[in-house]
């Protein structure tokens, strides 16, 4: 790694070393976004060029808001990298139909990325200064994960994601609840009767539809829980099971009547395989149900008209872009094609709502293909 790029990425983990509670202010945002994009724009061919077609570059551009957004499709296409690519230490995948083409995330250094799991985390998820039956709660909670392990899944930003919590943040018992592509029902619910009688806090962690089959499971052997106080549950969104879809609300409500947790200790998370930082519900952080989404120090978050590729006005609605500072070494800017909202909290935090997919959506004069970018 050369002083520029190694420079940069300590400027990076300084801003994330600080955590969430203390924002950046929009100067400071901007003097390291623009930083970042001149980086990016010099040692990605691919970028440069779209960036030349936009007539957008680092001499051009006067602010963070006028970087131009890479759109996820484009990680389809290209091997969006700042790095030989063959230098890659960890190379992430999306999810799709096993007719279309993968995007792919390439890491040239899992510091940064690492580093941004870790503190939103903590943040959103854990007790900081709380003990429970006498011992730090940050340290012994048992994780049960309900997705792959990260070697049954090297390819799955999730399944990193959750080795990463796991390794830092879980108790000795904790253990992935998904071999070969099944969810282990019956060990998951005698492992949660053994804590059940314990009176141990849990910490449940997955997607949203492995928990509908859990509750759906549940309720065929008529079973019902009362996990002790401090337990809680992350949940990484997507409702929809193989017989049934359920609302966020109504599968919330199934975590404090099944599992007895109630649902202001159940947090939604958001995040990408092309990006590097995930973004968490404010619910643990606020004492109370909430679906807005807080954004840490080193990222972002427009909502864009994608009729005009302008910002939407207050409180209306269009497609979130972000703009991640972990996501040196690929792309900072990633125009997604989710729905969502900006809006004030009651505390004067901004924060976002993600409202919903919006498939095949692109943002007006947004588009990174193979068939308009040439690179000589």
């Amino acid at each position: 790694m050369d002083k520029v790029a190694s420079d940069l990425q300590q400027r990076v983990l300084a801003l994330i070393s600080r955590g969430v509670a203390q924002a950046t202010t929009d100067e400071e945002f901007d003097w390291l976004a623009r930083d970042v994009f001149a980086f990016q724009y010099e040692r990605c061919e691919v970028y440069r060029a779209y960036c030349d077609r936009r007539k957008q570059t680092p001499q051009s551009v006067a602010h963070w808001k006028e970087i131009p957004a890479t759109p996820t499709s484009a990680f389809k296409d290209f091997a969006l990298t700042c790095f030989p690519v063959e230098q890659a230490v960890a190379e992430f995948h999306t999810s799709g139909t096993t007719r279309e083409q993968a995007g792919k995330h390439f890491l040239e250094t899992l510091e940064l990325y690492h580093a941004a799991i870790g503190v939103s985390f903590a943040a959103h998820l854990l007790d900081e200064n709380a003990e429970m039956n006498g011992r730090d709660a940050r340290s012994t909670l048992p994780m049960m994960i309900l997705t792959p392990s990260p070697e049954e899944a090297p390819h799955s930003s999730l399944s990193h994601m959750m080795g990463v919590v796991m390794e830092e943040f879980g108790a000795d018992d904790s253990a992935y609840y998904v071999e070969g592509g099944q969810l282990l029902l019956e060990k998951l619910v005698r492992d949660l009767c053994e804590l059940q009688w314990a009176h141990e806090p849990v910490f449940l962690l997955g997607t949203a539809f492995a928990f509908v089959h859990l509750f759906d499971h549940l309720d065929q052997q008529n079973l019902k829980f009362d996990m002790s106080e401090g337990s809680r549950v992350m949940e990484t969104g997507g409702f929809k099971g193989r017989s049934r879809e359920l609302s966020k609300a109504d599968l919330y409500a199934l975590f404090e009547r099944v599992l007895g947790i109630p649902t202001t200790r159940v947090v939604n998370e958001y995040g990408m395989t092309e990006l590097s930082t995930q973004f968490y519900d404010a619910t643990m952080l606020v004492g109370k149900r909430t679906d807005g989404k807080t954004v840490p120090p080193w990222a972002r978050v427009l909502v864009i008209d994608p009729n005009t590729g302008r910002e939407a006005a207050g409180n209306e609605r269009g497609l979130i872009r972000i703009f991640d500072l972990a996501n040196l070494w690929s792309m900072m800017c990633v125009q997604t094609e989710d729905l969502g909202i900006r809006r004030v909290s009651e505390s004067g935090v901004m924060e976002f709502e993600v409202l919903g997919r919006a498939a095949g959506a692109e943002v007006r004069g947004c588009s990174l293909n193979a068939e308009n970018i040439v690179v000589e």
